[in-house]
């Protein structure tokens, strides 16, 4: 595994977990707010943690921590994943696991061997502006095949939209909207430009009130409704 960076406690990334987060090194995608640049690129890892050293961590915390999150990155680029959640697993930690659901044949598998507990999917953008937002040539067939496979998964699951807003409209968000069905968990979260991969980050736009304010609140309000009425429950998440 190429581990990039780790957290050892956290109380907001598994719900209702105490959890460690692992980050994985390497990314298919290219999102410009991305805001773990430093995990794009595999071969710019300064350092990576040594499998043992946090697999040793984890043991040691059993009974202490409940959880693990693998993020990244994406967790489902790295070859041994599967060995390494059978690791955690064993130790009978609860699993969550991030993606941006570009590979719907690593999802599957571990879907099969019932390593994952919790799925966390990133909605990027709609089909028309996915290559836009990932920069990624990642045919749309296998975001929607992502996200029918974690449905059907018999585990809990959350699809979210991170609202780049240097890009994004409302009538995107209807389009994002439209994907979703009934029993889906939806959370829609504001773009944060303190760190980006493009460095998108300068004293106005930080400055500048987020889409998640009061002048969207119409909006927001009626988005709520419509999961209401269509049985997704739809979150706002300021991060």
């Amino acid at each position: 595994m190429k581990i990039g960076g780790f957290q050892k406690f956290s109380l907001l990334d598994y719900p209702g977990e105490l959890a460690a987060i692992i980050f994985t090194q390497g990314c298919n995608f290219r999102c410009p707010y991305c805001h773990n640049p430093e995990l794009v690129d595999v071969a710019k890892a300064d350092s990576l943690y040594p499998e043992k050293q946090i697999l040793d961590f984890l043991k040691s915390r059993k009974g202490k921590l409940t959880a693990v999150v693998i993020g990244g990155g994406e967790p489902t680029l790295q070859e041994d994943l599967e060995d390494f959640l059978d690791k955690i697993k064993a130790m009978n930690y609860l699993i969550k696991v991030d993606t941006n659901g570009s590979i719907p044949e690593s999802i599957e598998n571990l879907v099969n061997k019932d390593l994952v507990d919790y799925w966390a999917m990133d909605l990027k953008a709609p089909e028309s502006l996915y290559p836009l937002v990932t920069r990624a040539d990642i045919p749309f067939s296998s975001i929607l095949k992502s996200m029918e496979i974690i449905r059907e998964s018999s585990k809990s699951y959350e699809f979210r939209t991170t609202f780049f807003d240097k890009l994004l409209h409302l009538e995107d968000l209807e389009k994002i909207q439209n994907l979703l069905r009934p029993g889906d968990k939806f959370y829609l979260q504001e773009c944060q430009y303190s760190k980006t991969l493009d460095n998108l980050s300068s004293s106005a736009e930080i400055d500048s009130p987020s889409f998640l304010n009061w002048q969207n609140q119409s909006f927001l309000q009626s988005l709520i409704q419509w999961g209401n009425k269509n049985q997704v429950k739809i979150e706002i998440r300021k991060l």
